[in-house]
């Protein structure tokens, strides 16, 4: 086929024009979907590479140098692999694999998951220049992405809406602040922990004490906490914040819906005052007393992991499904006693700047904000949603003699701008989530969990059953 483009003669063979015309309608469809008519401006050079090439794109192919042409290759190749590696993996789907054992033993340690983006619909880049297969800091350090560009939030439509149940991988919300080293895993608790060592004798918290006071003695706890950090860098790294595409990524079950009133009464979660059916493979914790140690067999047969052994050896706990629990209760020639660990601390419990007296076991009741919704505000409550209304959605707040000010108006109500979540650990008394941290805000929504395309056990050799072959290509709600 041979025609005049521009003034100038093009040539193309029916297998040039065929494989042209499919990438042109799959890019133009790609835009569609994402709405980002920006990308208009690279339909010309897509032309111009199969027809006109006015820019010359293999002009190293005609080097006479032959070690130049074979780098030069290399490069093309590379530069091609990353651009499709960034395209695929921030549009469509990527890997995620399971770090702690906070979902066992639905989802366990070492699963390496496929996470689509496409059934919730991905998000656009926040900051669109970041190094492919990073999610905050280089392989060298230093961090993977340029700030120099940010976008505000926007999704693309999704396949689906989250549903009460799914496993979901999102940005971790107190993720905002973080150090540059990677032990601190929560920097505000971290600030509130620190902030009550140097100031609780003198700042103490009682019955006694009004909801106001409260507020103020936690802002208190926070800022001493927050100077304690930077004054001693050497312990805890850099102070550095993150963009929200930028947090590190958590995987969790999904269990409040933005609009739903949850509530947890002895273990139970409650959605609206209905009881939630817990998964299968639910996990508590149980105070075990034991004759002798725990035989190999038996170990694996439980799917009691060395790390919850350790566990066992150093706090006389052992996190169990009710299938293990029932098990080992019976086997009286092991067990000497077993029963359900009390887990009544309220400290480190959501929100971290106002104890309510909730424990991991009773909480709430306490709704979940929904997009265009309002509630009313008071000192009673004003702890749970300052986090969204000032950090998620950025606004300022103050409190003046018992009076809520947002934007430096004075407010007894907000309205909110997006939906939230409610997420949970399946090991219940072992799961640092929505209960330690709060709500998850749609733009912090990564992708939804598919299922488990390789599994490996952490505690086991290659030739001693690593790889789980059973889990392999199996959807994650199949292990509920």
């Amino acid at each position: 086929m041979e025609f005049n483009l521009l003034g100038r003669n093009v040539k193309m063979t029916r297998k040039v024009l065929i494989k042209f015309i499919i990438v042109l309608v799959l890019y133009i469809l790609f835009l569609f979907w994402v709405k980002s008519w920006m990308g208009i401006i690279v339909i010309p050079f897509i032309i111009d590479n199969y027809t006109t090439k006015f820019i010359p794109w293999g002009w190293w192919k005609k080097s006479n140098n032959t070690f130049f042409k074979k780098i030069m290759s290399w490069v093309d190749a590379i530069v091609f692999a990353l651009v499709a590696v960034y395209f695929v993996h921030q549009f469509f789907f990527q890997n995620y694999v399971i770090p702690t054992s906070s979902l066992e033993k639905s989802l366990l340690v070492g699963d390496y998951l496929f996470v689509s983006k496409v059934n919730y619909g991905p998000r656009k880049p926040h900051t669109p220049l970041s190094m492919p297969l990073t999610q905050h800091t280089l392989p060298t350090g230093g961090k993977s992405y340029s700030e120099a560009i940010q976008w505000d939030y926007e999704r693309v439509q999704g396949l689906e809406e989250i549903e009460r149940g799914d496993i979901v991988v999102f940005n971790y919300p107190a993720g905002d602040v973080a150090t540059s080293n990677p032990d601190v895993i929560d920097f505000h608790a971290l600030c509130y922990h620190y902030g009550m060592s140097e100031l609780g004798e003198t700042m103490p918290i009682d019955s006694a004490s009004t909801p106001e006071e409260i507020y103020r003695n936690y802002k208190a706890y926070y800022d001493a906490g927050l100077e304690y950090i930077k004054r001693n860098p050497h312990i805890f790294g850099e102070i550095t914040h993150r963009p929200v595409d930028r947090r590190e990524n958590y995987v969790k079950r999904c269990l409040g819906l933005p609009g739903n009133t949850l509530e947890i009464k002895d273990r139970v979660v409650y959605i609206d005052g209905k009881p939630v059916e817990q998964p299968s493979n639910v996990q508590f914790s149980y105070k075990v007393e034991l004759t002798q140690t725990i035989p190999e067999w038996m170990r694996r047969e439980l799917g009691i992991s060395v790390e919850d052994l350790n566990l066992l050896y150093q706090t006389g706990q052992l996190p169990l499904t009710q299938e293990s629990y029932e098990k080992l209760k019976n086997n009286k020639r092991l067990v000497k006693s077993i029963s359900i660990a009390d887990n009544d601390y309220t400290q480190g419990i959501y929100p971290l700047n106002g104890n309510k007296g909730w424990t991991v076991d009773n909480y709430g009741p306490v709704w979940i904000p929904k997009r265009g919704e309002s509630i009313k505000l008071d000192m009673d409550n004003i702890a749970v949603y300052e986090r969204p209304i000032t950090a998620y959605e950025g606004n300022s707040l103050e409190i003046k003699d018992g009076k809520i000010f947002i934007n430096g108006k004075e407010s007894d109500s907000y309205t909110f701008k997006m939906d939230y979540y409610w997420m949970m650990g399946d090991n219940r008394h072992n799961s640092a989530d929505s209960r330690c941290w709060g709500f998850v805000p749609e733009d912090h929504i990564v992708g939804k969990a598919l299922f488990v395309w390789l599994s490996l056990d952490k505690d086991l050799g290659w030739f001693d059953g690593k790889i789980r072959w059973e889990r392999l290509f199996r959807s994650v709600n199949s292990f509920d």
